[in-house]
């Protein structure tokens, strides 16, 4: 292990008493984004004006910093844009996918996927009419569901719930083999996980940064197409940036080259100042670390939990190997329980029925995290603190 993830911790602001295993659903604040931020509106935007587009590079940025997400999920060169959020990317995908193979009518997803990519495929084949259909099976249904009529599966990598991984290269292969294309969500995949979409031989594939990537709330999403398909994919959202010469103003739209034609709308640029700094950490960790330093941190929270908090069910894979870089347990409580850990200064989240999750993020988590976040769980769950109207209230965000 060559990273050093003292290093990376000490790069990121972490309030204090605080132990945070939430940054698979939002990464806390690299102490670099501030300042960049600031420079980006006060120098840049204050300073330069509009001249800033060209000036300080702002039309460039989305495929700068796609460069840069690219190789932490093993992407080639010039292959990943950013922009927009990260349901406009999944819809952009299997539009495009799917126009690529005429004739079919299905698109195929599991049940356990996340609920906001399963309503843009409804949307989409609701659009697209004509026989069109979502079709949904269980996880590990999905690849006996690969059947001729597929036109694309469409999978996110790690569940949002359990932390389960579908084994990329076999359903790829498979999808393959029967004709489909396949649309990948790297939600919570990209930072958390090795990602090898070249090697894979992946089609699509779409992810968010404010996660594991940590470019803060709103964060612009991405999109990845093989370069065997680019020439070949039409955007169904022609945006004014997606055009070949978008500053000719022509009334016919031309899709620019390459991945340059998965542009829609004006990037984020405030956001995407605040994801630079956060890629500024990641140039410096290599992804095999990261893995590896997961597993550890995510077995030993197993394990304590399992030891300290036998109310508790395990909900994720026991395998290492099967689950991405979270945990989640089940218990009828869940919500009341996770309530009464965050009083307590330990930050995870809760996804209905019954789940409290965690993420485990070695560029700032440590083992010592682990040890003292087990400890008051340990504690709560011992003497039902949990237990308090206070922390049944539903709060609007989970």
């Amino acid at each position: 292990m060559t990273t050093d993830f003292t290093a990376t911790r000490a790069r990121f602001h972490l309030p204090e008493g605080v132990i945070y295993l939430d940054g698979n659903s939002l990464g806390p604040l690299p102490r670099a984004a501030a300042a960049r931020v600031a420079d980006c509106v006060t120098q840049e935007w204050g300073e330069m004006l509009i001249t800033a587009w060209n000036r300080a590079g702002w039309m460039d940025l989305p495929r700068r910093l796609g460069d840069r997400i690219g190789r932490l999920i093993g992407a080639e060169p010039g292959t990943v844009v950013l922009g927009d959020t990260l349901s406009i990317k999944v819809y952009q995908a299997l539009a495009s996918a799917a126009e690529l193979r005429p004739g079919r009518k299905v698109i195929l997803s599991d049940t356990g996927n996340f609920p906001s990519d399963l309503y843009m495929a409804d949307g989409l084949v609701r659009t697209l009419g004509d026989g069109h259909e979502l079709r949904t099976v269980a996880p590990e249904a999905v690849e006996d569901a690969i059947t001729p009529d597929v036109a694309v599966l469409m999978l996110t990598e790690v569940d949002y719930r359990t932390g389960r991984k579908h084994d990329m290269a076999r359903l790829i292969a498979r999808a393959h083999e029967a004709g489909a294309l396949v649309v990948w969500d790297l939600a919570h995949s990209a930072g958390a996980i090795e990602v090898d979409l070249a090697r894979a031989g992946a089609d699509f594939a779409v992810g968010c940064t404010y996660k594991y990537l940590n470019s803060g709330p709103g964060g612009p999403a991405f999109i990845y197409v093989a370069p065997r398909l680019a020439a070949q994919s039409r955007p169904a959202l022609s945006g004014w940036l997606g055009h070949e010469a978008p500053f000719a103003f022509d009334a016919d739209y031309r899709p620019g080259a390459g991945i340059e034609r998965m542009r829609v709308g004006t990037p984020p640029i405030l956001q995407m100042a605040a994801l630079e700094a956060s890629m500024d950490i990641w140039d410096g960790v290599e992804m095999a670390d990261v893995r590896a330093r997961s597993i550890e941190l995510t077995e030993a929270f197993i394990a304590g939990v399992e030891a300290a908090c036998p109310g508790l069910a395990l909900a994720s894979p026991r395998d290492p190997g099967q689950r991405g870089s979270q945990v989640s347990f089940r218990h009828p409580e869940g919500y009341a329980i996770m309530q009464a850990l965050i009083a307590g200064g330990v930050i995870g989240d809760f996804r209905a029925p019954d789940i409290l999750r965690f993420g485990f993020t070695p560029l700032y988590t440590t083992i010592e995290d682990v040890t003292g976040a087990v400890e008051i769980l340990a504690g709560i769950m011992a003497t039902d603190a949990w237990d308090r109207p206070a922390f049944r209230a539903r709060a609007k965000v989970t």
